[in-house]
C-alpha cells in the first residue's frame, strides 16, 4: 500500500541537497510497496530568515515560515527525482542551503480514491497557501461526510482522494481554535488530536505546518508507523533520549528523526526505534518527541482542545541490518528471496525444534503458543484465515493439522468471511495468517472473530504488526525482511510454522509419535532439500523460455499439493502477467477437462504422497486428451509419470508428504520469475499490485 516517510534534523547543519537525498532514499527503500505516484514537501527557505509576516506570500499566515515547496509526480520515484531538479534548475534554488533544523516529508501512493495523477499525489494541502500539508498510508471511510461539511465552511477540493480532507480539517481545527483559545497557544499536536477525533478508518499519518516550522506531529490507527531516533553517544546528555524519549523540556542534543510505515526506510540511519501504537501521536519539536495517547471522550465538551499527557516509552532496538535491505548481488528482490529459503526455513525453526536426547521424544516448542494449547486442544474446530498466499499457506498445512490434532479444520478467505458474516463460535480457535501483519481484511476478520469470543491465534513475519497485537497469542515465522510483492521465503515459512502448530498441538501420544518423529527428522532436514531443489534454476528457466509465449497456464493438484498449485498459478499471474489457474484434480472431469488440447501447457503435481496413484491417473486422462504435459515428480519416479516423450519431467528430492509442499512450490516460484524478467516485466513490482494492502 502507500509509503510515508519524514525526516527532521535538529541542530545538526544538513544541506538541501542532502535533505532531499534522504528523502529519494527513504521512497526507494518504500516503493517495493507498490506504488503509481510520489512527492515530498521541503521548505523553501529557514523558517528564522523570514522574518516579517506580512509579506505578500504569507500575509495570512501568523508565523514566520514561508510556503513549503511541494513536488508531486505520477510515475516511478525516479520521475519525481527528475522532475524536482528539473524544477529546482528552472526556479535556481539553492541547494547547497543549510538548515540547522528543518522538517520533510515524502509519500509514495498506491491509488484507491483517484486515478495515478499528480493532483491526487500526496502531500494532500489545506488550500492555496499550504498551511497544513499531509502523507497518509490507509483509508478514510468517512471522507465523504467530512467533505460535505468542509465545502459548507467555504473549502474547494482540487483531488478525488480520501486524503484532502485532512490537512482540510486541520486548518479548520487551527482557525476555530485560535478564535476560542485568544491568548493561549493551540499546539500542534492538540489540532491532530482534535483532528483525529473526526476520522473513521485506518490511516498512518504525518503532518507539516506553516503554523508550526520545524515541527512534525505522525499518528497512527490501524497502519504501521514507526519513528528512528539518531543521535551520537559523544553529544548525548546521561539519561536523554535513548532513555527517556518523552521528556517535554527542550533538549538540544543534535539528532536526526526518521518517520516510516516500514522500518526498512529506517535502519539504514539508525538502530534506535520507536513503534508508535494504535491511537498515538508523536510530537517532535525541540529536539523531544513526546509520545501522546488519543482519548476519544477528551475535548468533546467545554469547546476548547484536550492537553493530555505524555505516554512513558522507551526507544527499542531495530534488529534489521542494512544488508537485508539491499539486493546484494542478485539481480532482483524476488530472485534473492527465493534463494534465501534454505535460510528462512532454518531460521524459522531456530529454537523450536527439540531432537531430544537418548530418552527424550522428538518434540516442538511454540514459546508464544504454550499457555494456550489447552484451550487450543479443547476447540470446536480450528479456523484459518487469511488471504492470496498466507491463504494458500494454511491451505497446504490444514491435511496435517487435521491428522495431528483430530480437530476438524476450516479455511476462510477474510473478506468472504466478512462479506458471509460466517458464525464463528466461543469455542472456535481463529488463526489468522499475514505476512505483514497489516492486510487489512484479515484485521478486520480478526476484529469479528475477537468481537464473537473466539481465541485467536496470529502467524505473521511481522514484530509489533496489528495481527501480532491484537491476537491472544501466536507464533512469528522469521522469515526476515520480504521486499518483493510476490511472496516467496515467507509462505514457505509459513507452512512450516504450521506443520509445527500442528505438532504442538497434537501432543505426545504413542499412537502418532513415529509420525511425529517423521516430521521432526523432515523438518531439520528441509533447508537442505530447499538447497538441492534451487539447482533446478537453469531447468525451470529454459521452460519459461518455452512457455514465454503462452497466454495461460493451468495447474493441477491434489491433497497437500492442491496448494502448491494455487499458490504457483498465483505466483505466474501475479509477477508475469500470464493467466493461471490451479485446480483440484479431483474436479479435472467436472468442467476443466473441456479446456485440454495439443496447445494449453498444464502442469501435474504427482510427487509421492497418499494421492500419488490418483495423481498418475489424472496424467493418463490428460495425455489420452493430447494434453501438452509438465509433471513434477518425485526423484526417481519419471518413468512411472511420463506418458511419453512428449511430457517434460521436473524430478525434485522427496521429503515427508506434509513437507513436500514446501518443495514443490520452490521450481514455480523460478518459473514464475524467469517468465517475468524474460517479458522484460518489473519482478518486484507488478502491476496494480501492493505488498501490504492495507485499503478495503
Amino acid at each position: 500500500m502507500c509509503g510515508i516517510f519524514a525526516y527532521l534534523n535538529y541542530n545538526v547543519d544538513r544541506k538541501r541537497s542532502y535533505i532531499l537525498q534522504v528523502l529519494f532514499n527513504g521512497l526507494r527503500r518504500l516503493e517495493y510497496r507498490g506504488y503509481d505516484s510520489a512527492g515530498i514537501a521541503i521548505d523553501s527557505s529557514s523558517p528564522a530568515l523570514d522574518l516579517d509576516p506580512n509579506t505578500p506570500q504569507c500575509s495570512s499566515i501568523s508565523t514566520t515560515a514561508s510556503p513549503p515547496l511541494i513536488f508531486r509526480q505520477e510515475g516511478n520515484i525516479e520521475s519525481l527525482v527528475n522532475s524536482v531538479y528539473k524544477e529546482v534548475s528552472e526556479v535556481e534554488l539553492n541547494l547547497e542551503e543549510s538548515f540547522s533544523t528543518h522538517a520533510a516529508i515524502a509519500h509514495t501512493r498506491w491509488a484507491t480514491h483517484g486515478e495515478p495523477s499528480s493532483r491526487n499525489s500526496h502531500p494532500q494541502s489545506s488550500g492555496a497557501e499550504d498551511e497544513f500539508l499531509v502523507v497518509h498510508n490507509g483509508v478514510i471511510t468517512n471522507y465523504e461526510v467530512l467533505k460535505e461539511m468542509l465545502i459548507r465552511h467555504g473549502f474547494t477540493f482540487e483531488s478525488e482522494t480520501d486524503t484532502e480532507v485532512i490537512p482540510k480539517l486541520a486548518k479548520l481545527v487551527f482557525d476555530k481554535a485560535n478564535e476560542a483559545e485568544g491568548d493561549q497557544v493551540v499546539t500542534f499536536s492538540q489540532v491532530v488530536l482534535e483532528v483525529m477525533r473526526h476520522l473513521d478508518g485506518a490511516y498512518a499519518l504525518i503532518f507539516k505546518s506553516r503554523h508550526y516550522p520545524n515541527e512534525l506531529v505522525a499518528c497512527k490507527r490501524g497502519s504501521p508507523l514507526l519513528l528512528g531516533v539518531k543521535e551520537s553517544k559523544e553529544n548525548m546528555v546521561a539519561g536523554s533520549a535513548f532513555e527517556d524519549n518523552n521528556s517535554l523540556l527542550k533538549n538540544d542534543n543534535p539528532k536526526e528523526f526518521f518517520l516510516s510505515s516500514d522500518p526498512i526506510a529506517v535502519a539504514e540511519h539508525t538502530d534506535r526505534y520507536l513503534e508508535i501504537k494504535e491511537d498515538e501521536v508523536v510530537h517532535l519539536k525541540d529536539g523531544a518527541y513526546p509520545v501522546l495517547k488519543f482519548e476519544n471522550d477528551k475535548g468533546k465538551n467545554g469547546g476548547s482542545l484536550s492537553r493530555p499527557a505524555s505516554v512513558q516509552r522507551a526507544l527499542s532496538v531495530l534488529e534489521m541490518e542494512v544488508e537485508q535491505i539491499n539486493k546484494g548481488h542478485y539481480e532482483h528482490y524476488m530472485q534473492k528471496e527465493i534463494y534465501e529459503q534454505p535460510e528462512s526455513l532454518t531460521t524459522t525453526m531456530r529454537g523450536r525444534l527439540i531432537r531430544g536426547g537418548l530418552s527424550k521424544s522428538k518434540t516442538v516448542l511454540l514459546g508464544g503458543l504454550k499457555d494456550h494449547l489447552k484451550t487450543i486442544r479443547r476447540s470446536r474446530r480450528i479456523v484459518f484465515i487469511g488471504c492470496g498466499t498466507s491463504y494458500n499457506a494454511a491451505l497446504a498445512a490444514r491435511p496435517i493439522l487435521e491428522e495431528l490434532t483430530g480437530i476438524p479444520v476450516t479455511m476462510e478467505i477474510a473478506s468472504d468471511l466478512l462479506d458471509r458474516q460466517g458464525p464463528i463460535y466461543r469455542e472456535d480457535t481463529a488463526v489468522f495468517v499475514s505476512q505483514s501483519g497489516e492486510t487489512a481484511d484479515t484485521l478486520l476478520a480478526l476484529r469479528y472473530a475477537a468481537d464473537n469470543g473466539a481465541l485467536c491465534v496470529g502467524i505473521t513475519n511481522t514484530v509489533g504488526s496489528a495481527i501480532a497485537r491484537n491476537t491472544h497469542c501466536g507464533v512469528h515465522i522469521n522469515a526476515g525482511v520480504e521486499i518483493g510483492v510476490a511472496s516467496t521465503k515467507a509462505y514457505t515459512s509459513q507452512i512450516v510454522v504450521m506443520a509445527m502448530l500442528a505438532l504442538a498441538i497434537g501432543g505426545d501420544t504413542i499412537s502418532n509419535q513415529a509420525r511425529r518423529e517423521a516430521i521432526i527428522d523432515g523438518l531439520f532436514d528441509l533447508p537442505n532439500k530447499a538447497g538441492e531443489v534451487l539447482k533446478l534454476d537453469e531447468e525451470m528457466k529454459d521452460l519459461a523460455k518455452l512457455l514465454m509465449s503462452e497466454q495461460s497456464l493451468l495447474l493441477f493438484g491434489r491433497g497437500y499439493n492442491y496448494a502448491t498449485a494455487l499458490e504457483g498459478a498465483l505466483k505466474v499471474k501475479e509477477v508475469s502477467l500470464t493467466h493461471s489457474e490451479g485446480i483440484l484434480a479431483g474436479e479435472m472431469k467436472h468442467g476443466p477437462l473441456a479446456l485440454v488440447d495439443e496447445n494449453l501447457p498444464i502442469i501435474v503435481l504427482a510427487t509421492r504422497d497418499a494421492c500419488f496413484s490418483k495423481q498418475q491417473s489424472v496424467i493418463q486422462q490428460l495425455h489420452a486428451r493430447k494434453g501438452r504435459l509438465i509433471v513434477m515428480c518425485s526423484k526417481g519416479d519419471a518413468t512411472l509419470v511420463s506418458p511419453g516423450e512428449s511430457c517434460r519431467v521436473i524430478e525434485v528430492p522427496p521429503v515427508e508428504d506434509c513437507l513436500q509442499p514446501v518443495i514443490n512450490i520452490i521450481p514455480l516460484q523460478l518459473l514464475a520469475y524467469h517468465l517475468t524478467v524474460l517479458k522484460g516485466l518489473n519482478v518486484d513490482q507488478p502491476r496494480n499490485l501492493a505488498k501490504s494492502v492495507t485499503t478495503l
